[in-house]
């Protein structure tokens, strides 16, 4: 079982080399199933149906979100229909949507970190344990988990607890991809950050200048995706063995798409 994760989809440039390049990695890759973080795609912040169904349509199977998920107003009709979008697993009960989604054999969560991240989520480690310990059988024969946190030791804590429960615990937030891809000790693939689908001059896909002049100024400024027409575009392959749910391998794979404005 191939499962190819990308990274967050940052605005229309992010969209455009999902999709432009999708389609034929998908193929090339042999991928069977594709996860997406799309939590930032409508402008840099949230989603919305038209974005969804854009991401959708080169080959997505599933969308997963983090501390964005809301921005936009349309966000919790949007988490309630049967677009196959997560919101964090560990939102308090009574918030709309859904944190896990299973597509056949294979079940995909959406956690969140609360270290500089949103307040009032539950603790995403006892919220991991519940929906593991309460799955009916026939267990899903794999499952991955979007982790999307702001820290490095969180992330990480996140792939040890989850070790050997689960076939893959995947970074996501900082849109920096990191270089540490690795089997933990009890089977489950790991990277701390997938990294982003986004403007390649960019800070963390938004305009230098707007974030300089917050940095240096002090002084409050909207945040714009960056132009131009080269775009990052990080994700991880994972192999997972059919019989197990666990992973025999992860892999980066990382391209950078060049994208024209029709």
């Amino acid at each position: 079982m191939r499962i190819l994760f990308v990274g967050d989809v940052v605005g229309k440039p992010g969209r455009r080399a999902v999709a432009s390049l999708l389609p034929r990695l998908r193929r090339e890759l042999s991928a069977d199933l594709v996860v997406l973080n799309g939590e930032n795609s409508a402008g840099g912040f949230g989603i919305t149906l038209e974005t969804a169904q854009e991401l959708l349509r080169p080959g997505v199977d599933v969308i997963t979100s983090g501390n964005h998920v809301w921005d936009q107003k349309e966000a919790e009709q949007l988490v309630e229909s049967e677009i196959p979008l997560l919101r964090p697993l560990n939102y308090p009960p009574g918030v709309p949507g859904r944190g896990s989604l299973r597509l056949g054999d294979v079940l995909v969560v959406n956690a969140m970190g609360r270290a500089f991240t949103a307040s009032g989520l539950d603790c995403p480690f006892r919220a991991m344990d519940a929906l593991l310990d309460g799955l009916e059988a026939p267990r899903p024969r794999a499952v991955v988990v979007d982790f999307h946190a702001e820290t490095t030791s969180e992330k990480q804590a996140m792939g040890w607890y989850l070790d050997g429960r689960v076939g893959a615990v995947v970074g996501t937030h900082t849109h920096v991809p990191t270089a540490d891809t690795r089997i933990l000790p009890k089977g489950t693939a790991f990277v701390t950050d997938v990294g982003m689908v986004g403007p390649r001059d960019s800070i963390i896909g938004n305009d230098p200048r707007d974030v300089l002049a917050r940095m240096t100024l002090g002084m409050p400024r909207r945040l714009r995706v960056a132009s131009g027409s080269s775009v990052h575009f990080n994700s991880v392959l994972v192999e997972m063995d059919d019989a197990t749910g666990l992973a025999q391998r992860i892999e980066r794979v990382d391209r950078v798409v060049d994208i024209h404005e029709p």
